[in-house]
């Protein structure tokens, strides 16, 4: 009897400092960038939900949903060809939005760094997950938070293969290079 009472308040004792920020859709950005042998293309996704938690001062979970069928290009300004380039990216060669709208990260350790913190997640991209460590600024006020990171993944770890020479021979200037870089500024508020 007694180690429950112990156990029950070492529970209430975890919960009772833990805060829970919830994703402002609205004043959240996430922009993209893809590069290819002749250029690179760059746009925007809308955060669709989420929540960040921190226990007293440290951010100690959470998670990110983002709205893949709100992928926009915003470098290509001719509206048939931007039309055609979204086409394809939400088309089983990229994305597959029809299967996999959704994208998340599942924030599960943070840790102090020399600039930031260094911030992992499960990141599940087109139905695979596999984890991701990047660099971020966590900032928390009395009713507000933020999470703001700059980072490139592998896109081929996430089965985004196309027109990857990982994968496939001799594209030249075809080639679309596997690295994609994301600017994600979260912004949360209780």
């Amino acid at each position: 009897m007694k180690n429950l009472f112990v156990l029950a308040v070492a529970m209430f004792s975890l919960t009772a400092f833990a805060q829970t920020y919830k994703v402002d859709t609205a004043k959240s950005t996430v922009n993209w960038l893809g590069k290819k042998v002749t250029g690179q293309h760059n746009g925007t996704i809308s955060a669709k939900s989420g929540s960040l938690v921190f226990t007293e001062a440290a951010l100690t979970g959470g998670e990110i949903v983002v709205d893949i069928n709100s992928m926009t290009c915003t470098d290509i300004t001719d509206a048939e060809t931007n039309g055609k380039f979204l086409g394809h990216m939400k088309s089983p060669d990229f994305f597959d939005v029809a299967k996999f709208p959704e994208a998340k990260m599942v924030i599960k350790s943070v840790k102090k760094a020399k600039k930031g913190f260094d911030v992992t997640v499960d990141f599940t991209l087109k139905g695979k997950t596999a984890p991701l460590t990047f660099n971020a600024e966590i900032t928390k006020a009395d009713k507000t938070a933020s999470i703001k990171a700059n980072f490139k993944f592998d896109r081929t770890k996430w089965d985004l293969r196309y027109g990857s020479t990982s994968f496939v021979k001799g594209l030249g200037d075809k080639a679309i290079y596997d690295d994609v870089e994301l600017t994600v500024d979260i912004a949360a508020a209780q």
